[in-house]
């Protein structure tokens, strides 16, 4: 099987539409004086130490000289999606795993008898006719693809031919095999395995010991022993959250401020679970003190909601569970999930006093709210705790999911 992975994606669709930009250092991400974060950086940038996720005022300080976008992730979806189509002339199983990343399906004979080294060079110079480049992977699973395609970028085409699976995995750090980070790295290092094939020699019972029942899949991933195959792409994608994140340009300290931050995030929410006809039964609040520390809570109600009001009223509840007077907050996070055979909650006309639902009116406010924005745009209408978040917070834009 193969992974495709599109080069510096973001960065080289800004560059195609964008000449001037050409051969210079391209960031793509927020603002360095607002707690941006790099979400991607062209090969220009990524020589001065520039990478993905980085703060972008780290960014800023290695590569002044980089041209700075917000980028536009509806032409990135517009390019991906031209890119998918090139594989599914090539193969019907293609398994897109994100936006710039697929697996798919060229084992010899089964869809083509052409060879998959020839097929993955089509597939190459096909998307280079779209102004963007790729790197592919062949291997005989996904960890080794996966991990092929990252060996020679940008434009490389790796293949680990069956048989040499191991031999190919062994020399690479234990970082190399996705899934592992920097906690899970650090415990193997403690057992002294620092490099796949060491970990491919541990002996499963103390993998378990260390890792719990993840660990003896590791070992079997880093010999090249997985079993795995191209799913078969849904008709369509299954939604299993609905979330909205802000990282604040200034820490939060007050109470106040910090109610204000939720009920604003829950009603972005809200709307997007109102414009894809969705409404879910459990709130999650996420919080962040700092770059690498955080928690979340989450309350599970008997109905399903999609208001505004409802979903931040819950949000709030949970602020209390999270943060203590004192604490600085750097980001909040609030997600509503749990859709399953959960449709909006059937609110009665009148309650059991025979007065109309107090809820209903709120409905119906959030409804024409979203009707007005549709219109006449974003600004045209606005709550006071929105207003007072403008200016205050990254400018980093949403350009992965983030269900949490």
């Amino acid at each position: 099987m193969g992974l495709l992975d599109l080069d510096a994606f973001f960065a080289s669709v800004e560059q195609l539409d964008h000449p001037a930009w050409r051969g210079r250092p391209v960031i793509v991400g927020g603002s360095p004086e607002r707690r941006g974060v790099v979400s991607t950086a062209s090969y220009e940038a990524r020589r001065f130490g520039v990478h993905s996720a980085m703060a972008s005022a780290t960014a800023a300080r290695l590569c002044p000289q980089a041209v700075w976008t917000q980028g536009n992730f509806a032409r990135y979806r517009e390019m991906s999606a031209r890119v998918m189509t090139i594989l599914t002339d090539e193969t019907p199983r293609v398994e897109q795993v994100s936006i710039d990343e697929a697996f798919f399906d060229v084992t010899p004979g089964r869809f083509s008898r052409e060879s998959p080294v020839e097929i993955c060079r089509r597939v190459q110079a096909r998307v280079a006719e779209l102004g963007v480049t790729c790197s592919i992977g062949l291997g005989v699973n996904k960890t080794v693809a996966k991990i092929a395609s990252e060996r020679e970028k940008p434009r490389g085409l790796t293949v680990v031919m069956p048989g040499t699976e191991a031999a190919f995995l062994a020399p690479l750090p234990v970082r190399a095999l996705s899934g592992v980070g920097a906690s899970t790295a650090a415990r193997l290092e403690r057992m002294g395995v620092r490099t796949l094939g060491e970990l491919a020699r541990v002996p499963d019972a103390a993998l378990e010991r260390e890792l719990g029942v993840v660990g003896p899949r590791l070992r079997v991933r880093a010999a090249g022993a997985e079993r795995s195959v191209v799913a078969e792409a849904a008709a369509e994608e299954e939604v299993k959250s609905v979330s909205n994140e802000r990282t604040f340009a200034e820490d939060l300290t007050d109470a106040r401020e910090i109610e204000q931050a939720v009920r604003s995030i829950a009603g972005t929410v809200g709307r997007r679970l109102r414009r894809k006809g969705l409404a879910g039964r459990t709130v999650t609040l996420k919080v962040k003190y700092d770059a690498s520390r955080g928690r979340t809570a989450r309350r599970t109600l008997d109905d399903a909601i999609d208001d505004d009001r409802a979903i931040a009223d819950v949000a709030a509840s949970l602020v209390g569970s999270l943060w203590q007077p004192g604490e600085r907050v750097r980001l909040l996070g609030v997600g509503v999930s749990g859709f399953d055979d959960a449709g909006p909650r059937q609110m009665s006309l009148f309650g059991a006093t025979g007065e109309a639902d107090a809820g209903h009116g709120r409905e119906g406010l959030g409804r024409l709210t979203d009707a007005l924005r549709e219109r006449f745009g974003d600004d045209a209408v606005g709550y006071g705790r929105d207003l007072r978040l403008r200016g205050r917070t990254s400018d980093t834009a949403p350009m992965h999911k983030s269900d949490f």
